[in-house]
């Protein structure tokens, strides 16, 4: 497998897409390509393709994936609930996977907020599930951003009128000097 990563286009999305409704596989959305898909347009180039599954759901899609190519690609946070598969191509798929009990409560994986998992948007005419906006702009606040991150929120805040963060409004500031 190439170590190199190639950037994940809108086809590259549209075909992972197509080929997990195909197989009745719920997913969601995340980072870059969840922006794009809740403003309904590609606003600038990914270097993956985030997804969020349910555990349960995890070895289906490692065999879907690896059926197309894809293999594991062992990262210093992998975990059985962090994984990233990649293909030949450089393509590569970061998978977080989650598990809520009968309640509704986070007990394995990433701790995705069951209300986070109630966004709607498309991929090139595509319908697909995405993290909601508001928990977008939340979960970008949990770590270090860049402008990438910066015009993601930016875009996000402005297209579902949520106030931009206070970290955001400070970077910002300093964009502008």
């Amino acid at each position: 497998m190439e170590n190199s990563l190639s950037e994940m286009k809108l086809n590259d999305v549209v075909e992972i897409v197509q080929l997990f409704d195909r197989h009745h596989m719920e997913f969601y959305l995340d980072g870059g390509w969840g922006v794009d898909a809740l403003l309904e347009k590609q606003t600038r180039s990914h270097a993956d393709l985030d997804i969020a599954i349910q555990h349960k759901d995890s070895l289906q899609v490692r065999a879907l994936l690896e059926a197309q190519g894809y293999k594991d690609i062992q990262r210093a946070d992998s975990s059985d609930f962090n994984f990233v598969l990649g293909d030949r191509q450089g393509h590569q798929i970061d998978i977080h996977t989650y598990t809520f009990d009968a309640a509704g409560n986070h007990i394995y994986g990433i701790a995705y907020p069951l209300e986070s998992l109630t966004g709607k948007g498309s991929v090139n005419g595509h319908p697909v599930k995405c993290i909601s906006p508001e928990w977008v702009v939340k979960f970008h606040t949990a770590y270090q951003f860049d402008e990438d991150d910066y015009r993601d929120v930016k875009a996000i805040c402005q297209h579902f009128k949520i106030k931009m963060p206070m970290e955001y409004e400070v970077f910002e500031r300093h964009l502008l000097q």
